[in-house]
C-alpha cells in the first residue's frame, strides 16, 4: 500500500467541508480499496468505477496539482513515503504537489503491471498470487477441494479433546445427578470431611422393615411367563390320549424350575399360601406362606417343629383359589411324598374343590362342601331329614329352589363345592417289618349321602386289586368318600424317586360322566355318574360341574390316623416336580366362571365370609344350630320352597 502526504490547503479544504462528500471512509484519507481487482465482474457491470481509474479521475475535487515536481526521495523503506517539495510552494500555496503525478508509488493491483526501474521491487505483479489468496480470493470449487474428510476429524487434538470433553460431562453429570440420585435411594453415604453426612439430611421416604417382602431381584417383564403353559413344560407332553381315546391338549403347566419363588398372597399368578390354621380337620401345625418355596426344580413343601400360632408345627399349602380354575379334563401332579416312607402319622394332599368353597374359610364351605346336587328333596334338608344321625349338614345353602330374589349365584341351578382328591397319602401299620406299607386314597367327596354312605358299586371298577382296591372308609356325618386305596412303593419318598398321579373326570351325571384315577400310566379305580345315582330319598348326585381349584398341602392330624410320633422325623418335606391339566380341544374351560356355574361374582359380594378366617367357631356344629357359621358373616341363609312359602 502507498501513502499519500496532502498539503496544508487540502487539510483546510477538507475542515472547511469544501467537498461533496464527507470523509466518512478510509478512502477519504488517501487509501484507494476499490482499485482491488473483482474477477466475478466486468467495468460495464460493476457498481464501482474502474480499477483501472486513478485517484484524480476518482475524485475531481480533490485533485492536486504542482508547478514543479519535487525530487525524488530515496525510500528507506519498503513503502515509499511522499513528502512535501523543499522549493516552488510554501505552506498555504493554491497549488499542490500531484503525488500521483510525479511520485512513483506501490500499485498492488493484481493486473498493474510489474514496476521495476526506480521503483520498489517487492509488489505483486499480475501473473503472482500471495499466500493469503486464497482467504479473501474463494473460488467456484472451494467447497468441492476443501471439503473435510472423515479423517480429518480423528485428528489427534480431535481426539483428545472429544475424550476430555466426555470425562468431563461424565464428571459433571454424577456429581449433579448421579450422586444425589445414589445418596436418595440409599445405595452410598456420601460424607463430606467438611459437611454433614448426606444420611443425616432428611429423607423423601423412609423404608419400613415390614414394607419389604423379600430380597428377591425379580426377571424383567421381557423374561417373565406370558401364558398358561409354563415354557418349561416339554413339547412331548402337550398332548395326550385320554382313558378312552379322546385327544387332550395342555391347557395349564407349572414346572416349577424356577428357584425361590414366593407364593405369598399377590406374589404369583396362579398360587398362592394362605397364612392359616386348617381348623376343619382340626390340624395340628399353622399354615405358613414361608414353608412353600421352589428349590433345584421343584416346588417344596415343609413340615418342621417350629412354634408358630399357639401350635407346636408349621406346613404350607398351596391352593389357586378364584384365581386359577378348570372345569372337565386330566389333572396329572408329579409327587415325592414326605418320608419316611411307611410310618402313620403324615397327611400330603393333592386334590381339588369346587371355587365357591375357599379352603380353610369354614363360613365358606357351610351348606356348600361337598355338595353336587341339582333336586328339590331331603337332600338338601338340615341333616337330611334323617334322625339317625346320617347327617350333620345344615342342609344344601344353595339349592336349585331358592325363593325369587334370595341371595344366589345362579338361581335354578343348585351349588356346591364338591371334592376330587387326586391322592392323600398315608400307612397300613399292619404290614410286617419294622414300618407299614405306604398307601394312598384317591376319592370323590359328595354330599347328600347313599343310605349308610353305600353307592352303587356297581358302576365302579378296579382294574388291578394287587394293586388298588377299595376304600373301606366311606364316609361319616360331614361327607360320603367314594373311594380306593392304593399301594405305593417306598422309593416314591424322600425325593428318591418322583410318580405321577392323575385323574380324569367328564362332568355330569349319568353314564357318560365319570372320574377315574390313575397311577403313573396305570389306571387304579374308576366310577361313572350312575354309581351315585338316585338312592332312597334322594336323587342323582353329579360329576363335579362346578370351577374346581387346586390344592397341595403337607399337614398332619388325630382326625386323619393314628400318629407314630416316635417314628416320624422332622422336618420332612413334600417335593412336586410339576403340575398340569390337560381338556379336550372343543372343551377347554379354564375359567372360574364357566356358563351357568359362575362363582366370581357370588365371592365379591360376600367378600365379608372369604376373606375373614376367623368365621370358624361352629367346626364343632350342633344340629339345633346347624347354620352358624354363615350366619356369623352377617349374609342371610337364602330361603328355599321346602322351608318358607315361596
Amino acid at each position: 500500500m502507498a501513502s499519500l502526504a496532502i498539503s496544508a490547503s487540502s487539510i483546510s479544504a477538507i475542515k472547511d467541508k469544501k467537498y461533496t462528500r464527507p470523509p466518512h471512509s478510509i478512502n477519504d484519507l488517501g487509501t484507494d480499496y476499490t482499485r482491488y481487482f473483482k474477477p466475478f465482474s466486468d467495468g460495464t457491470k460493476t457498481p464501482i468505477r474502474s480499477w483501472r481509474a486513478s485517484i484524480s479521475e476518482r475524485w475531481p475535487q480533490a485533485k492536486l496539482a504542482l508547478s514543479t515536481p519535487p525530487p525524488r526521495v530515496p525510500s528507506t523503506t519498503l513503502f515509499l513515503t511522499p513528502v512535501a517539495p523543499d522549493t516552488g510552494a510554501s505552506q498555504g500555496s493554491s497549488t499542490l504537489y500531484d503525488v500521483e503525478k510525479n511520485l512513483s508509488f506501490v500499485d498492488d493491483r493484481l493486473v498493474a503491471p510489474y514496476e521495476e526501474k526506480g521503483m520498489a521491487s517487492w509488489p505483486l505483479v499480475c501473473d503472482q498470487e500471495e499466500p493469503d489468496d486464497e482467504m479473501h480470493m474463494p473460488r467456484d470449487d472451494d467447497d468441492i477441494r476443501f471439503r473435510p474428510m472423515i479423517r480429518d476429524h480423528f485428528t489427534k487434538d480431535s481426539v483428545v479433546s472429544t475424550i476430555g470433553l466426555t470425562l468431563m460431562m461424565s464428571g459433571l453429570m454424577f456429581i449433579f445427578v448421579g450422586l444425589p440420585v445414589l445418596s436418595a435411594v440409599g445405595l452410598i453415604d456420601y460424607n463430606s470431611a467438611y459437611g454433614m453426612p448426606l444420611s443425616m439430611f432428611p429423607y423423601y421416604w423412609i423404608p419400613h422393615t415390614w414394607a419389604t417382602v423379600n430380597n428377591r431381584q425379580y426377571p424383567l417383564l421381557v423374561n417373565m411367563r406370558k401364558g398358561l403353559i409354563d415354557p418349561d413344560t416339554p413339547k412331548t407332553v402337550k398332548t395326550r390320549k385320554g382313558e378312552y381315546g379322546d385327544d387332550y391338549i395342555l391347557v395349564f403347566s407349572d414346572e416349577f424350575n424356577e428357584n425361590g419363588r414366593s407364593f405369598y398372597e399377590g406374589d404369583d399368578p396362579y398360587f398362592f399360601a394362605p397364612n392359616i390354621w386348617y381348623g376343619a380337620t382340626q390340624d395340628l401345625e399353622w399354615y405358613d406362606a414361608d414353608a412353600v418355596t421352589t428349590s433345584q426344580g421343584s416346588l417344596q413343601i415343609r413340615l418342621e417343629e417350629f412354634f408358630n400360632h399357639d401350635l407346636k408345627f408349621k406346613s404350607g399349602m398351596l391352593n389357586s383359589w378364584n384365581q386359577l380354575c378348570f372345569k372337565g379334563g386330566i389333572f396329572e401332579v408329579s409327587v415325592s411324598l414326605p418320608g419316611p416312607a411307611g410310618v402313620q402319622g403324615l397327611w400330603p394332599g393333592a386334590w381339588t374343590m369346587g371355587n365357591l368353597g375357599r379352603p380353610g374359610y369354614l363360613s365358606t364351605t357351610d351348606g356348600l362342601w361337598p355338595y353336587t346336587y341339582q333336586a328339590c328333596d331331603a337332600g338338601i334338608t338340615p341333616n337330611q331329614s334323617s334322625p339317625d344321625g346320617l347327617s350333620h349338614l345344615p342342609g344344601q345353602r344353595l339349592p336349585s329352589c331358592t325363593c325369587p330374589g334370595e341371595d344366589h349365584p345362579t338361581p335354578g341351578t343348585g351349588r356346591g363345592a364338591p371334592e376330587i382328591d387326586i391322592i392323600e397319602a398315608g400307612a397300613f401299620s399292619g404290614y410286617p417289618g419294622p414300618q407299614g406299607l405306604p398307601i394312598a386314597t384317591q376319592s370323590y367327596q359328595v354330599a347328600p349321602f347313599d343310605i349308610n354312605y353305600y353307592p352303587n358299586y356297581n358302576f365302579t371298577a378296579f382294574p388291578d386289586l394287587t394293586l388298588s382296591g377299595l376304600n373301606t372308609y366311606t364316609g361319616g356325618p360331614f361327607q360320603q368318600a367314594i373311594s380306593a386305596t392304593t399301594v405305593l412303593n417306598k422309593d416314591w419318598y424322600d425325593n428318591k424317586q418322583y410318580q405321577r398321579f392323575s385323574f380324569e373326570y367328564v362332568p355330569g351325571q349319568g353314564k357318560e360322566a365319570y372320574i377315574l384315577w390313575k397311577v403313573g400310566d396305570q389306571t387304579m379305580f374308576t366310577m361313572d355318574g350312575r354309581a351315585i345315582g338316585a338312592n332312597g330319598n334322594i336323587q342323582a348326585r353329579q360329576i363335579s360341574e362346578e370351577p374346581m381349584s387346586l390344592i397341595l398341602n403337607l399337614g398332619f392330624s388325630n382326625s386323619w390316623t393314628y400318629i407314630d410320633w416316635k417314628n416320624l422325623v422332622f422336618p420332612t418335606t413334600m417335593h412336586v416336580d410339576y403340575v398340569r391339566w390337560y381338556q379336550k380341544k372343543s372343551e377347554k374351560m379354564v375359567t372360574c366362571d364357566p356358563p351357568g356355574f359362575e362363582t366370581t361374582e357370588y365371592i365379591e359380594k360376600h367378600a365379608k365370609a372369604y376373606q375373614n378366617l376367623n368365621y370358624t367357631s361352629g367346626a364343632e356344629r350342633r344340629v339345633t344350630n346347624a347354620n352358624q357359621l354363615w350366619d356369623q358373616t352377617g349374609y342371610a341363609w337364602p330361603k328355599h320352597r321346602l322351608n318358607s312359602e315361596c
